[in-house]
């Protein structure tokens, strides 16, 4: 194969590395989701719909996965299924131990918000919270129905969405092999 086959296959790896550190990250966050611009939490046979507000650092924008900054945050937790309003719902925020899903032992001594097992028969759950440090929190929000329905997601609050160092370390590597590969290519090719 001649470098003038591979310089166009090498020139788009080269920018595809360049990019990915500017494209949009997608990343499973336990029951979150992002469907249709609406994120839904998914509670076993159920799905409620998430909303956050954080009013003084980003006014009117929603979000549904990590909080953007520390501070006062409004979540807003509304039914999508009729079915939910006559059950007890539970919802519970705990700092992230590392710990498996169920395996974190004493939730009382991890938990930073507890709302009570209650009934919302107006299909709604609205609650604040201020978060005072930034960290690695969970969310769970149990349903009782014949079985209990636990939805565990993992959130960050007020930690930057930074490029990892070894992405930024193996772009400048592609980028300096590419380099040196072209710069190799050209001085073979020069006649002496």
């Amino acid at each position: 194969m001649s470098l003038q086959t591979l310089k166009p296959a090498l020139i788009g790896l080269m920018l595809t590395m360049i990019g990915l550190p500017f494209s949009t990250s997608v990343q499973a966050h336990g029951g979150l989701s992002l469907a249709d611009d609406i994120c839904k939490l998914t509670i076993g046979p159920f799905t409620m719909h998430f909303t956050g507000y954080q009013p003084e650092a980003t006014q009117e924008k929603e979000f549904c996965e990590d909080i953007p900054a520390t501070g006062r945050t409004v979540v807003a937790l509304d039914y999508i299924e009729e079915a939910l309003r006559p059950l007890p719902t539970e919802v519970r925020i705990i700092r992230d131990t590392g710990a498996q899903a169920g395996a974190e032992g004493n939730l009382d001594a991890i938990t930073i918000l507890h709302i009570p097992a209650k009934v919302y028969p107006n299909g709604s759950i609205n609650f604040e919270y201020d978060f005072m440090q930034p960290g690695k929190f969970v969310g769970l929000v149990t349903v009782r129905d014949k079985e209990e329905y636990v939805s565990r997601f993992p959130f960050s609050v007020g930690e930057p969405k930074g490029t990892s160092p070894y992405l930024i370390v193996a772009i400048a590597a592609l980028i300096g092999a590419a380099a040196v590969f072209f710069l190799r290519g050209r001085q073979k090719s020069t006649p002496a």
